[in-house]
């Protein structure tokens, strides 16, 4: 008899956890390593957060709280989702938990029967597919195009909807792509998603707040209001507040499915960090000017990534709307061989020799479930992305 779970053989390691591991190793051999390859904000923790977290351990508030979060919390979160989201939800109808991948984790956990499918568009973040294997369920990749800007079309959503479709995950701005649906855009799919009474949305927010240029934001069921009692809306203040160490996810509800959650969080972890979270009732609640000044910041740094991508051989790359994601296409690059003599039959080969002959981590875009391409974040300083870029351009120079 096997001692480990079977669930574990539907499951992959993650190969962003990977690539930066390796990189790691190459740099701690004394390579000059730069990683594009981590999805963290570069900057600190805003003071005033990192402020309230020591309030709260001079208070006291270093004890157990609810399993679903602190009131406070809940609160701030009901109002964030009105105020920037059109949205009315009870503390109730809201669940806090240790990053958006434990909310992900108990929403499918408390939903999904074996032989229930959960459609996820590609490229989608790694975790995705995973965490729906590890729930019991089956995930059905939908593919996108370049063409589309990586976006999935609303006759794609038809058509891969079946009887046993239980949820569609929608990622705006996307991880890995940086693409994020307009209104009209988002309109198109929730119209599909009504004609079938069966599919519950999942919405992960998480980069909302970076979306640049004019691009206005908006969530499913702040579109379709009518999608609200199937539609959980999921966000979180890592990225928006570079709080990603904090480990805060949070998400507001249909209250049976928060109460479900619930119950499998009480057996699970409890509540989240009681420090974290009196971190991010002030990340909700107190001043906002981070997030315009951030967001200014990884604009520049997108375009000037994007300009030099378009700039080397063989690779053609796309202007995200949003998140600090770049997904350039490296299709032109297969089947030549790189001046370390590695042939490209692949886009791991291509992220593999990029790293060992220029010393710059990125992610195959395979990893995401669409490839040949791969993810560079730029979620790091000019100096270093321009240094990154050239040395990028270089390594596609060098392939015959």
């Amino acid at each position: 008899m096997a001692f480990l779970a079977d669930a574990l053989s539907r499951v992959k390691p993650s190969a962003t956890i990977a690539v930066t591991q390796k990189a790691r190793e190459l740099k701690a051999q004394g390579r000059e390593i730069i990683s594009l390859s981590v999805g963290e904000p570069d900057f600190d923790t805003p003071d005033n957060i990192k402020a309230a977290a020591v309030d709260a351990i001079r208070r006291g508030e270093t004890k157990y709280g609810p399993v679903a979060g602190i009131l406070p919390l809940r609160e701030a979160i009901v109002k964030k989702f009105k105020r920037e989201n059109g949205l009315d939800y009870a503390p109730s109808q809201c669940i806090v938990g240790a990053g958006g991948k434990q909310i992900l984790f108990n929403a499918l956990m408390a939903s999904l029967n074996p032989g229930d499918e959960v459609i996820v568009s590609a490229p989608y973040w790694v975790s995705y597919p995973e965490i729906v294997a590890l729930c019991g369920g089956t995930a059905v990749i939908v593919e996108t195009q370049a063409e589309q800007s990586y976006k999935l079309l609303p006759e794609a959503l038809e058509q891969a909807i079946t009887s046993r479709t239980k949820w569609a995950i929608l990622n705006s701005p996307s991880n890995p792509s940086g693409a994020a649906y307009s209104e009209t855009e988002l309109k198109a799919l929730t119209d599909v998603l009504l004609r079938h009474p069966q599919v519950w949305i999942l919405t992960d927010d998480i980069y909302e707040h970076l979306v640049y240029g004019d691009f206005v934001y908006k969530t499913p069921a702040q579109v379709e209001p009518a999608l609200y009692d199937r539609t959980l809306t999921m966000n979180g203040v890592s990225k928006a507040y570079a709080m990603t160490g904090w480990r805060i996810g949070y998400a507001g509800g249909p209250e049976k499915l928060i109460k479900a959650m619930d119950l499998i969080q009480g057996q699970q972890t409890s509540g989240a960090c009681s420090i974290a979270q009196w971190a991010a009732v002030e990340a909700l609640n107190g001043p906002q000017d981070f997030i315009a000044e951030s967001r200014k910041i990884f604009e520049i740094r997108r375009d000037l990534v994007v300009s030099m991508l378009n700039q080397a051989k063989h690779l053609s790359a796309h202007c995200p709307e949003g998140a600090f994601y770049v997904y350039p296409s490296c299709a032109q690059a297969i089947g030549r061989t790189s001046a370390g003599g590695r042939i490209i039959n692949s886009d791991v080969d291509f992220v593999t020799a990029l790293l060992e002959e220029q010393g710059v981590a990125v992610v195959q875009g395979s990893a995401f479930g669409m490839g040949p391409n791969f993810r560079v974040s730029y979620a790091t300083s000019n100096e270093a992305l321009e240094k990154a870029c050239a040395k990028i351009q270089d390594f596609c120079a060098s392939l015959r």
